[in-house]
């Protein structure tokens, strides 16, 4: 049987040789120039068994093929780009609040981090629903982790405006721009 872990569209079905089926030897009698030497017509084997459904027994304590650590992190990165530019508006608009301080870095660091660090716990929520519901319930495969990367860019973004809504400076120059 198939590996399940494989997508379904990446597997392959051994079909054993068959006689008379295979390279068809160069015929030099019916050459013609500029015209393509077509093979004999073959027939279509047919599938007869179906495609390998995920087993939801399989979920119940037992594990899988072991995957390495690589394919994990691989997996990971796939969309991080997301979370990338949440965490560099974020950076940006924390920074522009900071310096409007003009007091101590310590505790807008903190905050900072502590900011940061709630984007962590939402990524890693994102991916266990992801893994209960996606997987779990649906059976389909993750191939990547773009949406619980984006779900972590929106917060990331919305922890820079909620800084930029504090900087007083900002708030004056946006009121003048829409006129409020």
């Amino acid at each position: 049987m198939a590996d399940q872990t494989q997508p379904w569209a990446e597997r392959t079905v051994e079909v054993p040789p068959q006689p008379g089926v295979g390279v068809v030897p160069p015929q030099r009698d019916g050459f013609q120039r500029g015209v393509a030497q077509v093979g004999q017509a073959r027939p279509r084997t047919t599938r007869t068994e179906q495609f390998p459904a995920v087993d939801p027994n399989h979920w119940a304590g037992e594990s899988g093929p072991r995957r390495p650590m690589s394919w994990h992190l691989t997996q990971l990165r796939r969309g991080g780009e997301l979370s990338a530019a949440g965490g560099l508006f974020a950076f940006v608009c924390w920074g522009i609040w900071a310096i409007s301080g003009r007091g101590n870095l310590a505790a807008p660091l903190l905050t900072f981090v502590l900011s940061l660090l709630t984007a962590v716990g939402l990524f890693a929520l994102a991916r266990l629903l992801g893994r209960i519901v996606w997987e779990r319930q649906l059976g389909r495969i993750r191939r990547s982790a773009r949406g619980a990367h984006l779900v972590t860019a929106i917060f990331l973004v919305g922890v820079g405006v909620a800084y930029l809504q504090q900087t007083e400076w900002v708030v004056d120059a946006w009121n003048w721009v829409t006129g409020n």
